[in-house]
């Protein structure tokens, strides 16, 4: 038995969020709440919500209990990209590319 969240189009690079990501996979859940609790980044807040999110979602389809759930895929994949221009000097211009991501976590029961 397996469970999904996704988290769409969050302002954040799909590589920085891969960097916290990398983080819990294969984890426990509830050691990974632990690391994600601890991990002075943005984008652990943003997996943390997704974490309980598809933890919820176990719980609600099946009889399971939180210490039998483990991380078992954590991706961040490329989202839209906002395009923005920087002005710069003697009149031009810098494109400015504000990444955003697509967050899926599955948890999964331990075997």
């Amino acid at each position: 038995m397996q469970a999904r969240a996704i988290q769409r189009f969050v302002r954040i690079t799909p590589r920085k969020c891969n960097q916290v990501l990398e983080l819990i996979r294969g984890q426990s859940v509830e050691q990974a709440q632990v690391t994600l609790q601890f991990t002075p980044k943005l984008g652990a807040r943003i997996v943390q919500k997704v974490l309980k999110s598809a933890v919820a979602n176990a719980l609600h389809e099946g009889k399971v209990k939180i210490e039998n759930l483990y991380v078992k895929e954590a991706v961040a994949g490329a989202g839209p990209t906002l395009k923005r221009w920087l002005p710069r000097a003697q009149g031009r211009a810098t494109p400015m590319l504000k990444r955003m991501s697509h967050v899926s976590l599955t948890v999964a029961l331990k075997e």
